[in-house]
Formats: C-alpha cells, sequence, structure tokens
C-alpha cells in the first residue's frame, strides 16, 4: 500500500515538472516571438531622387550618395559633397543606383547608354524600355554621361629645372610629357623625355626622344600593336637623329586597380643618321630590327606609385646593335593634380659608332632626374 503511494506520489511530481518545463518553453518561444516582432529592420535608403544623387553601396553595408565620374582600371571615381572625390575599388562596391545617364561598355559588345543600376555580378542598363543586362566580370568603363572626346584624353606634364650662377654657370633642363587616349578598345600614347644641360656656355647633354604607339584591345588582355614610332637624337652618342617604325601585340599580364603589367613585341625598320663619321664610313644606317618592351605601373600606397618600363630595339651591328632604354619613376602625390617625381633613367648602345674623330661614345649613359608633375 504504502509502495502505491510512492508511485503516485512520484507520478504527480513527474507530471508537474513535465507540464512547467512546457510552460517556461512555450513562454520562451512567444518572448523571443515579441523581441523578433519589436526588433527594428534593416536601414535602406530611399529610391534615388530623380536628377539628384547617384547612390553605391559598399560590400561592407555602408551606403555613400554623391556623382558617379567613371570606373576604369578597376576603380570608381566618385564625389561626395562631404568626403570629396574619392577612388573605390570595383571589388569593394556591392550596388549602384544611378540617377542619371551613364555609358558603359563591356568586352565583346558595343557601347550601351542609359540609366545604370548594379546588383551584385549583374550590370543593367535601361534606356526607355529596354533593359541590356551584362557580366560585371565583364565590364571595362564606365563614364557619365553620353561619351565625349575629352573624356578619353588624359596628360601629365613635369619638369625639372637646375640653374647655377658665379664660379660656374650651369643650366640643366629635363622636360617629361605624357599623353594618352584611351577607350574601351584602343589605346594612343604619346611619350616625350628630353634633357639639355650646359655649363660654362658650352653644351654637355642635348638627349631627346619622342614615341608614340598605338594598340587596339582584341579582348580585355591581348591588343594589336599596328604602329610604334620612335625619334630619338643625342649627339653625344653620335646620333644626328634616328627613326623607328614597327608593329606588334602585345598581352596585359596584370590588370587590376592597383598594379598593371604588360608585355609586347614584333618587328620594326630603323634609319640612323649619324652627327660625323670616320673617313670612309657610312654618315647613316638603316636595319630590320626587332623591339620588345615592358611596362609596370603598381600603387604603392594612396600617395605613390612605382612606374617601371623597358624597351629594346635589336638591329645590325652598324647601327648600334642591341639598344635599350630603361626607366623607373617614383611618382608622390602632393595635391590631386600635382605630383613630385624622381626617375633613374639608363640608355645603352651595344656598338656605338666612332665620330670623326675617332673617339667612341661610351655605351651606357645614367641619369638621375627630379621633377614636379602637372595631371591632366
Amino acid at each position: 500500500m504504502k509502495r502505491i503511494n510512492k508511485v503516485k506520489y512520484f507520478s504527480l511530481i513527474l507530471l508537474l515538472a513535465l507540464g512547467m518545463g512546457a510552460k517556461a518553453t512555450a513562454m520562451a518561444a512567444d518572448t523571443g516571438a515579441i523581441a523578433e516582432a519589436d526588433k527594428p529592420e534593416a536601414w535602406t535608403p530611399p529610391p534615388p531622387p530623380p536628377d539628384e544623387f547617384d547612390w553605391i553601396q559598399l560590400t561592407s553595408g555602408e551606403w555613400l550618395k554623391g556623382e558617379l565620374k567613371v570606373l576604369y582600371d578597376d576603380s570608381i571615381e566618385f564625389d561626395s559633397d562631404n568626403l570629396g572625390l574619392l577612388s573605390i575599388d570595383w571589388a569593394d562596391i556591392k550596388q549602384v543606383r544611378g540617377h542619371a545617364t551613364f555609358s558603359v561598355h563591356a568586352e565583346g559588345r558595343e557601347r550601351v547608354v542609359g540609366n545604370l543600376q548594379v546588383v551584385d555580378e549583374r550590370v543593367m542598363v535601361v534606356a526607355g524600355e529596354e533593359v541590356t543586362e551584362i557580366d560585371r566580370k565583364d565590364v571595362i568603363s564606365i563614364a557619365h554621361g553620353a561619351p565625349k572626346e575629352k573624356n578619353y584624353w588624359s596628360a601629365k606634364f613635369s619638369l625639372g629645372l637646375n640653374i647655377s650662377e658665379g664660379n660656374n654657370n650651369k643650366r640643366d633642363l629635363n622636360l617629361n610629357l605624357n599623353t594618352k587616349r584611351r577607350t574601351a578598345n584602343s589605346r594612343f600614347i604619346t611619350d616625350y623625355l628630353g634633357y639639355y644641360s650646359e655649363s660654362l656656355g658650352i653644351k654637355t647633354d642635348d638627349n631627346h626622344r619622342l614615341r608614340s604607339t598605338y594598340d587596339i584591345f582584341k579582348t580585355r588582355r591581348f591588343f594589336w600593336r599596328p604602329m610604334l614610332a620612335e625619334y630619338f637624337r643625342d649627339p653625344f652618342q653620335n646620333i644626328s637623329y634616328q627613326f623607328t617604325l614597327g608593329a606588334g601585340a602585345g598581352y596585359q599580364l596584370i590588370d587590376t586597380s592597383k598594379t598593371e603589367w604588360s608585355v609586347s613585341g614584333g618587328p620594326a625598320f630603323k634609319y640612323t643618321k649619324f652627327q660625323n663619321v670616320e673617313q670612309g664610313e657610312n654618315s647613316s644606317e638603316s636595319t630590320p630590327a626587332l623591339w620588345l618592351g615592358t611596362n609596370y605601373d603598381h600603387e604603392l600606397n594612396s600617395k605613390m606609385d612605382l612606374i617601371l618600363g623597358y624597351s629594346t630595339i635589336t638591329g645590325n651591328q652598324a647601327s648600334g646593335g642591341y639598344t635599350h632604354h630603361a626607366i623607373a619613376t617614383l611618382e608622390t602625390e602632393l595635391l590631386s593634380w600635382l605630383d613630385f617625381d624622381t626617375s633613374f633613367i639608363w640608355d645603352h648602345i651595344q656598338n656605338p659608332t666612332a665620330g670623326s674623330d675617332g673617339v667612341v661614345p661610351e655605351k651606357d649613359d645614367f641619369r638621375f632626374i627630379i621633377g614636379l608633375g602637372l595631371d591632366y
């Protein structure tokens, strides 16, 4: 009898415990539901007002409003009223809501113009009722507004000057000019690099190099170079003037927002007019040649860029044999339009031609120059 009472007693306790547990579970569920209902929804910006702002969302979830200027080299320039002009990696952007007209160029298709919307990996260009959808990875460039010729051009002008008076009257001048016209599928570049020096009224340096190239991109990385043209002059290397014309192809080994590296090469023709020669020697020389080149541009940080260039032309021995021009430049941004540049330059001629006095010029010329550069 006592055993039965004990069983009933423990059974009653078990039922009460189960009931209290179920009630606690239900109360916890109700509390969670209430907390979830009371939790504020994640904020999202309103649709961009007409003719007012562009919106971009970063992968961190942050939103910025302002004006999207351009996408080029996998970097977006975005003008914010409070933060100023920003440069943001394309990979760090999750969404774009454009309010005005944009022109978009992607690999393998014609340029399209319209309202711009970017969501994750989809880029949509809306023109009236027509919607063009592009894979994000194929986008090469985005520009604000319809295409304009001035948007294709950029230029940089660098000048270095040293003037000494007194016991040693000296003048040193170096000038570097770079102009570039680039569309989504072509690139035209002209570079000029010159030095002039005199000491006590005697000329000690007179070196000039003008080079133009035109590239047509068949894919995002591979390009044809139907035109390479170079003019070179340096009387101290016994070269009155020298012309090189060539063609070829190239490839972008690296093409990111921080680093560009390309290689190129092809056949060429080189003509050299010497300043003076020994009696009985030819005063000029022409030769078929092979040219090779590489260019490397790396952003060290937000203020400094390292730029390396190396080009060679190989012809017959009478025209100099193997020659090269190498330049390493460190650009330091002082202002958005002003740079402080330091450059090291190495010019080499394998087989210099002796002058009329029989003196053979040195094979190597080295220069270290500094200057201020203006960007456009």
